[in-house]
């Protein structure tokens, strides 16, 4: 049975130290890619902006400075409120976003009560997957048969 935890919020998209823009924002955790979350930004285009990466990188995010690259993720204090600074970087330009820390770390928390860690794996079935694959079939015998008997008779005499 597949899971999602949603989470819609306003984050705030810094342009200056005195100036930012609300974004509205929705977090979204799937039991399906236990690994992930995705950030979804509706910036009033066609199509909202996504951004996917590791679950791991918020949870450490929440605490103390984390990410490199494209992602980066750390707590401090704006106006004497807890906020998650979130950098990302892709082509296209950068931007960081400021969101509520409380209501991240609340929405972090379910996840993780869903899913603890190191139980990840276990939700994408792998090991049945690969059971499945190495299973013989009928099919196999065919190809296990030698199709040249050494011995010189012929498949399936005596």
């Amino acid at each position: 049975m597949n899971t999602v935890v949603e989470r819609d919020l306003e984050l705030r998209l810094v342009l200056s130290p005195e100036r930012g823009i609300p974004v509205p924002a929705r977090l979204t955790y799937r039991t399906d890619d236990p690994y992930a979350v995705h950030i979804t930004f509706h910036i009033g285009s066609e199509t909202p902006v996504e951004w996917t990466f590791a679950r791991e990188l918020l949870v450490e995010g929440v605490f103390r400075p984390c990410g490199h690259g494209d992602v980066r993720i750390w707590p401090t204090k704006v106006a004497g409120r807890g906020v998650l600074c979130v950098a990302l970087s892709s082509p296209d330009g950068d931007a960081l976003l400021e969101a509520p820390s409380a209501a991240v770390s609340a929405w972090v928390e379910r996840t993780l009560r869903i899913v603890p860690p190191g139980t990840e794996s276990g939700r994408l079935g792998i090991d049945d997957g690969l059971t499945e694959l190495l299973a013989a079939t009928a099919a196999d015998d065919l190809w296990l048969r030698d199709p040249w008997p050494s011995d010189g008779t012929a498949d399936g005499e005596g």
